[in-house]
């Protein structure tokens, strides 16, 4: 029960979300993870700022992950998802900050897994 949580300060057209959406959806299995249960949030047009200076392209994104993956895996993930940024927005890779959260317990439909 993965959730990818984007936070993009450009402008994030439809179809470019959807593309976001389907490689992100593809990129999951770095993480032993299928798109059978993945939420993707992408929210654009926001304020980021690093080092004091705002990012004219820049992108924070939270993957929270029910149980837990390798620092490998998790590495592998971030250049992943820093490589989906920059060919589909062109957001180089030093403006992406990354962060894992594993989760022991996750509800879904009434209940936890």
């Amino acid at each position: 029960m993965p959730f990818i949580d984007s936070k993009i300060t450009v402008s994030v057209t439809p179809e470019k979300k959807e593309a976001i959406k389907v490689k992100l959806g593809q990129a999951i299995s770095l993480l032993h993870k299928t798109e059978s249960y993945l939420m993707v949030g992408i929210e654009s047009d926001y304020d980021l700022w690093l080092a004091g200076k705002k990012l004219d392209k820049g992108a924070y994104v939270s993957v929270s992950l029910y149980g837990k993956a390798s620092s490998d895996d998790y590495s592998k993930m971030t250049g992943k998802i820093c490589e989906i940024l920059n060919e589909e927005l062109g957001i180089e890779s030093s403006s992406v900050y990354v962060t894992y959260h594993p989760i022991p317990d996750w509800g879904w439909n009434g209940s936890n897994f």
